[in-house]
């Protein structure tokens, strides 16, 4: 049974900083790109930042270019992502997501079942 289980959320500043986890188990993630959602209530998922297979490349969205890195272990199945100089509008609950191929979106195969992230102002 493949399980993407993220962990890492909590309650922050602004200003402040916090790094996500998310491991993946109960399959081989060759090939597999890997990223984060987030979903802040009363709108719709939208796309945070994605990492291919290899880690070699890399993909934000604009609003959080500069502040948040992603990064994977392949070793470990594992995602990461290090979100700095939050501000009150990162608040949502982030969800980690596996896709075959290049990209992940909101179709994706495999889905997490979020952490929330809380940044007070």
């Amino acid at each position: 049974q493949v399980q993407l289980v993220e962990s890492g959320g909590g309650l922050v500043q602004a200003g402040g900083s916090l790094r996500l986890s998310c491991a993946a188990s109960g399959r081989t993630f060759i090939n597999y790109a890997m990223g984060w959602f987030r979903q802040a209530p009363g709108k719709e998922r939208e796309f945070v930042a994605s990492v291919s297979w290899s880690g070699r490349n890399t993909d934000y969205s604009d609003s959080v270019k500069g502040r948040f890195t992603i990064s994977r272990d392949t070793a470990k199945n594992t995602v990461y992502l290090q979100m700095n100089s939050l501000k009150p509008e990162d608040t949502a609950v982030y969800y980690c997501a596996a896709n075959y191929g290049l990209v992940v979106t909101t179709g994706s195969r495999y889905w997490g079942q979020g952490t929330q992230v809380t940044v007070s102002s």
